[in-house]
């Protein structure tokens, strides 16, 4: 009988799990069907057959993506299996907090609109409602100008760069990226693509608060511990867009 693993992702992921393939394809999916990604950003898993690699998307629209595109790169986001494809420029934030945080399985970096402007203003994103009781007292964010300096492009490309921005995540799940966007972190893609879907609705939310006039009763610590089931919205999601 035939290898269909090996002939459908191709020999470097004939011991893959397909379904660790096929959840990164509907977690691309998702994020672009609820506005998260659009024709930019990109999700990563670690590869669970090596903690030392993780597993993305060749450089294309998040939408449009599927189990052929994926790459295995090291954590210095060396890509491993490019076989010619090009692979995201800014995957060196994947790959170093991967390297910081031995507990992330799953990272997104998006554009989600709604929080770009808390990242270029004093108002800190905080956890206003259940669903983004992840987020906790208050989002860091990272300055790329205290990094690259002035002249700089707006574009983590380094891997000094990403190392800088999983320093100041550090225990945390979110970081703006100031006139950017984000990088959510995750213990599974399941948890990463919730809170990264959250976070855009935290904001919106918080943002509808302040323009009804203060004071916002955010949550308090002990709120903040709230327990979170992904794996029903997760369901939910992967059936939106006709996942498997």
């Amino acid at each position: 009988m035939a290898d269909t693993s090996r002939d459908k992702f191709g020999a470097g992921y004939a011991d893959l799990d397909p379904l660790v393939a096929t959840d990164l394809v509907a977690a691309n999916h998702i994020l672009a069907e609820n506005g998260v990604l659009d024709s930019f950003g990109h999700v990563s898993v670690r590869d669970p057959r090596n903690p030392d690699r993780y597993l993305q998307m060749q450089a294309m629209a998040p939408r449009d993506v599927s189990v052929a595109d994926i790459i295995t790169f090291d954590l210095d986001s060396n890509p491993i299996d490019a076989n010619g494809r090009s692979p995201y420029r800014e995957r060196f934030i994947h790959g170093q907090i991967y390297q910081a945080r031995p507990d992330v399985n799953a990272v997104v970096h998006s554009h989600s609109p709604t929080i770009i402007p808390f990242s270029v203003t004093e108002k800190p994103l905080r956890a206003i409602f259940h669903n983004g009781h992840f987020l906790g007292q208050g989002v860091p964010v990272w300055e790329i100008r205290k990094h690259a300096g002035v002249q700089n492009n707006m574009l983590v490309l380094t891997n000094e760069l990403g190392r800088s921005l999983a320093q100041e995540l550090g225990k945390g799940s979110v970081i703006l990226m100031r006139g950017h966007g984000n990088a959510v972190a995750g213990p599974d893609l399941k948890t990463a693509v919730f809170r990264a879907i959250y976070t855009e609705v935290n904001a919106k939310l918080q943002m509808q608060a302040v323009m009804l006039g203060g004071p916002i009763s955010f949550l308090n610590e002990f709120e903040q511990l709230k327990a979170q089931n992904v794996d029903r919205p997760w369901t939910t999601w992967k059936k939106q867009v006709g996942a498997p």
